[in-house]
């Protein structure tokens, strides 16, 4: 791995919530392994985000940045990130952090070694690039997904778009540079077309799929080991197990909460399922009814599978042997973490990405099956069984194309492979910054 240290000094700005912050702690973690400086910006209750980071690096070249979380008249108070509240919160989230930018300037300009460049998450993107201009460095966006997600609405016409993505959108097309957690091999045509949007520049690089860090499984508390354990005692017959769960932001109403419910009692196979505690207590509009699990139906299935209420250790999980298929509303960085295990993608997609996500990875690729689709949709509970178990067949021909394109993910991050080249390319092009500086 080529070490570009030569003074280099990156703030990394991610937007709060875990599926934006991960991802770019990853990238982080690439830079760094590539001797660059970087400092990361978070809030206060953000921070524990960091800490396999944080073991990893030396204080001398990762620092953070801990700034208090702006209020905001739309975020209840106290909340920070985006895992307690709905979807609809995320343009008040970049409105609340952008009252930062002060703050920041007199960061920088009180630092002894100030940064280089901004590389900042795309939703923060409507005020990063101004920041950027303010400080006289230039800012790169990250864009946590793939180039099929965001094409649709890159390319169209913008005054069909909501102000405030207009804004977003803007603002992801001005910065420096443009850097995707995706790999040539399945966006290559997409990334043209964007690349076709940068009229001033052709700065895009694709470095994905970005490893999560190995630290992030440091933290398996009681509970969550003797899932583990549990997972053991199923070994005797490898990909026997259904993995449910539908990330940090998804409530299930109680009508779907039933169907999921019904369709794994019916089904006969073991699984876990992952329920994600409800958005309560915040002054948030939530029925008290979502995500309970139904009366009776951990006792039935007592035997044969497991419910975790809040938080499951899913890289773990997902890596077990006895793992063979997983139920996911298809967000990117659950897609990727799936087929890096080797599992098979059950896709219920629901909101955001999650349709071209789906598309891509059905319909395009054929290494998913498309059991259900929209937030408020409710799954036929029968037919969801028959899924159930018969994604658990060894020959099913998405399982055989998913184990071909974990190869080809796998060779792409490789040294010499596409994404490993582009992140050595980006490195350097950040080093060059710094370089002409010195001149």
């Amino acid at each position: 791995m080529t070490n570009f240290s030569n003074g280099v000094h990156v703030l990394m700005i991610p937007f709060p919530a875990s599926g934006h912050i991960f991802p770019l702690m990853d990238l982080a973690h690439q830079i760094l392994l590539r001797g660059l400086t970087v400092t990361i910006m978070v809030t206060p209750k953000n921070l524990h985000y960091l800490n396999s980071l944080l073991s990893l690096h030396s204080s001398s070249n990762l620092q953070t940045l801990v700034l208090p979380f702006p209020s905001h008249s739309s975020i209840p108070h106290g909340v920070e990130n985006m895992q307690d509240v709905d979807i609809s919160f995320v343009p008040d989230f970049a409105a609340a952090l952008s009252k930062l930018q002060d703050p920041l300037v007199n960061w920088f300009e009180n630092h002894v070694l100030p940064p280089t460049a901004i590389v900042s998450d795309m939703l923060l993107c409507s005020w990063t690039p101004l920041l950027a201009s303010r400080l006289g460095v230039p800012n790169v966006c990250f864009v946590v997904t793939n180039a099929h997600a965001v094409s649709s609405w890159w390319v169209n016409d913008l005054d069909s778009m909501p102000d405030c993505y207009r804004k977003l959108h803007l603002g992801c097309i001005q910065s420096w540079g443009l850097v995707f957690n995706s790999f040539n091999e399945i966006d290559n045509q997409k990334l043209k077309l964007i690349k076709e949007e940068l009229t001033e520049h052709d700065r895009l690089w694709a470095v994905g799929p970005l490893l999560p860090i190995k630290g992030r499984l440091s933290s398996i508390g009681e509970e969550q080991y003797q899932v583990m354990s549990w997972l053991d005692s199923c070994k005797k017959v490898d990909k026997s197990v259904v993995y449910v769960v539908f990330g940090t932001q998804i409530t299930l109403t109680k009508q779907q909460m039933e169907a999921v419910a019904s369709a794994l009692e019916e089904s006969m196979v073991r699984f876990i399922w992952v329920v994600k505690e409800p958005m309560k207590g915040l002054g948030i509009v939530d029925d008290d009814d979502r995500n309970v699990v139904p009366p009776g139906f951990e006792d039935r299935v007592a035997e044969r599978g497991v419910v975790i209420k809040g938080w499951a250790p899913q890289l773990a999980i997902l890596g077990h042997p006895a793992v063979g298929s997983y139920l996911t509303h298809c967000g990117w960085n659950s897609a990727l973490e799936g087929i890096f295990a080797g599992v098979l993608l059950l896709a219920w997609p629901m909101q955001a990405d999650h349709f071209h996500n789906t598309a891509l990875l059905v319909d395009e690729l054929g290494v998913a099956v498309r059991v259900c689709e929209g937030l408020e949709s409710v799954p036929n509970a029968s037919k969801l069984a028959r899924t159930l178990s018969g994604s658990l067949t060894m020959n099913m021909p998405e399982r055989i194309r998913t184990k071909k394109l974990r190869k080809t993910a796998l060779d792409s991050i490789t040294e010499g492979g596409s994404s490993y080249k582009a992140l050595d390319g980006f490195v350097e092009q950040l080093s060059s910054l710094s370089n002409r500086e010195e001149k």
